[in-house]
């Protein structure tokens, strides 16, 4: 098994693409041992590696971010536990977890917003997420409220030194182009 790995841009999380479907649908975020141990064995092995705090799964890749070691030390380590998880066949989620966020659960808007609101989903899930994905995180739609769109930044965007521009530059730019009614974009 061969596992490739990416650096993302928040330096703290590394990417690790395993060549095989991580997550079918959904996605799942991990900010804790005892979140992971509930529900991912596969996660729970990642946590039990000295400097990992936290673990994000998309469809076909792991986000791992750090605190303290550095890369050089942590990679090996992890790139084992992620091959010894699939080599011994054990699902990634076990039957107590959950996929996150594949739900409207938690959204806030208007109902006289549902025109805008739908309108925001369709450009995030068409513009934004796949571009986002590709650095390893994920950017889900929260709510909408007196012109703000909140978002809620996963995986490698949790936390990442350049998510703030991204938000500003990128997603806010692109909402108020072909959403008028859109002022500002903030992170949850």
């Amino acid at each position: 098994m061969f596992i490739q790995t990416e650096a993302t841009p928040n330096p703290a999380t590394f990417k690790f693409l395993p060549g095989k479907v991580v997550m079918e649908s959904g996605t799942a975020e991990f900010r804790s041992e005892e979140d992971a141990r509930a529900a991912s064995p596969l996660a729970a092995r990642l946590f039990s590696i000295p400097g990992v705090t936290g673990v994000y799964f998309g469809y076909d890749f792991i986000t791992v971010s750090k605190e303290g070691q550095e890369w050089q030390h942590l990679k090996p380590a992890i790139l084992g536990s992620i091959m010894e998880h699939f080599m011994s066949g054990q699902p990634v989620m076990s039957g107590a977890g959950r996929a996150e966020e594949t739900d409207e659960e938690g959204e806030f808007y208007d109902k006289s917003d549902e025109a805008i609101v739908a309108t925001i989903k369709e450009l995030l899930e068409t513009r934004v997420r796949p571009a986002v994905a590709q650095d390893g995180g994920d950017i889900t739609f929260r709510g909408f409220k007196d012109g703000t769109v909140f978002l809620n930044m996963k995986g490698a965007c949790s936390g990442c030194p350049s998510s703030t521009a991204t938000l500003r530059h990128g997603v806010q730019n692109l909402l108020r182009h072909f959403v008028p009614e859109v002022e500002s974009v903030e992170a949850v």
